[in-house]
C-alpha cells in the first residue's frame, strides 16, 4: 500500500518560507511583490483558479490582482493590457489564465508576455530555454511542482524509467524535459499510443496529465512506482484524477491524491516565481 504525497502540506511549507522572503523584500527594498492574473471570459474553473491565486498571494503578504475581460473582449484590448503590465515596474509577474475563449490567439498572447515577468513559465522564450538546457527565467509551475513532489519522496530518478501520459505544452512536454534533465529515461505517450497499458507498466515514475478520469487503471502501475496524477476532471461536482487512485495505491510506493496533490503545489510555485521576480527587480 503506497504512501500519499501530501501536496497541501508541502505547499504550506513553501508558503511559510515565501512569507519570510516577502517580509525581507519589504524591509530591505520597500517594495511589495505583485502578481497579476489576466482573465478573459467566464469559464467557471478559471474563475476559481484565479480567485485561489489572488487569495494565496495575499496570504503571504504579496499583492494579488485580477484584470477581468468579458468573453467578447478583443485580442487588441488584451494585448494592450499585457503591454502595460510589461512596462509597469510595480508588477513583478503576471499570468494569462488559460484556456482563453475561442477566437483568441493564445500563442500570440503568451508570446507578448515579457520573459522576465512570465511567472507561469509558459512563454516561448522560457520553454525554449528549457528545451535548449539553458536556465529559463522561470520554470513552468505545474511541471516544476511535479518535480518537487517526486523529489519530496526521496526517490532517485536517475537512470529510472519515467512515463508521461499527455503531451501538452502546459504539462506533458515540459515535465518530460525536466525528467530528462534529472537523467531519467523518458517515454511520452498520448491518446494514440498503441497499447498504452503496457507502456505505463514500465514506468518507475508515472505522470498522468491527459484529462480523462480514471484512464490509468491500478493494475497498470508497476509495483513500487511513484505516481503523480495531474488530472482534474469534474464529474457531478466532484473532482477525479486521471488515475484509478484506490487501485494504483495498492501498487505504488507513493501517489498524489486528487484534490490535494498537484493543485496546491502549482500555486505555491507561481508564488515562488513571483517572489524570485521581485528579488531580481
Amino acid at each position: 500500500m503506497g504512501e500519499t504525497i501530501n501536496g497541501k502540506a508541502i505547499a504550506q511549507q513553501m508558503r511559510d518560507e515565501l512569507k519570510i522572503r516577502v517580509e525581507r523584500i519589504k524591509m530591505n527594498r520597500g517594495i511589495i511583490p505583485k502578481l497579476v492574473a489576466v482573465l478573459v471570459g467566464e469559464d467557471p474553473a478559471s474563475q476559481i483558479y484565479v480567485r485561489n491565486k489572488e487569495r494565496a498571494a495575499a496570504e503571504i503578504g504579496m499583492i494579488g490582482e485580477v484584470v477581468r475581460f468579458t468573453a467578447s473582449a478583443s485580442e487588441k484590448d488584451v494585448l494592450a493590457v499585457i503591454k502595460g503590465l510589461n512596462a509597469d515596474s510595480s508588477v513583478h509577474g503576471f499570468i494569462v489564465q488559460l484556456p482563453m475563449p475561442k477566437g483568441m490567439d493564445e500563442k500570440k498572447i503568451l508570446k507578448a508576455i515579457s520573459p522576465q515577468k512570465d511567472v507561469d513559465g509558459m512563454g516561448i522564450e522560457n520553454l525554449g530555454r528549457l528545451l535548449k538546457g539553458e536556465s529559463p527565467y522561470f520554470l513552468s509551475c505545474t511541471p516544476s511542482g511535479i518535480m518537487r513532489l517526486i523529489l519530496s519522496t526521496g526517490f532517485d530518478i536517475q537512470g529510472k524509467e519515467a512515463v508521461v501520459v499527455g503531451r501538452s505544452n502546459i504539462v506533458g512536454k515540459p515535465v518530460a524535459l525536466m525528467l530528462l534533465e534529472k537523467n531519467a529515461t523518458v517515454t511520452v505517450c498520448h491518446s494514440r499510443t498503441t497499447d498504452l497499458a503496457s507502456v505505463v507498466r514500465r514506468g518507475d515514475v508515472v505522470v498522468a496529465a491527459v484529462g480523462k478520469a480514471g484512464l490509468i487503471k491500478g493494475d497498470w502501475i508497476k509495483p513500487g512506482a511513484v505516481v503523480i496524477d495531474v488530472g482534474m476532471n469534474r464529474i457531478d461536482g466532484k473532482l477525479y484524477g486521471d488515475v484509478d487512485y484506490a487501485g494504483a495505491k495498492e501498487r505504488a510506493s507513493y501517489i498524489t491524491p486528487v484534490p490535494g496533490g498537484v493543485g496546491p503545489i502549482t500555486i505555491a510555485m507561481l508564488l515562488q516565481n513571483t517572489v524570485i521576480a521581485a528579488e531580481r527587480a
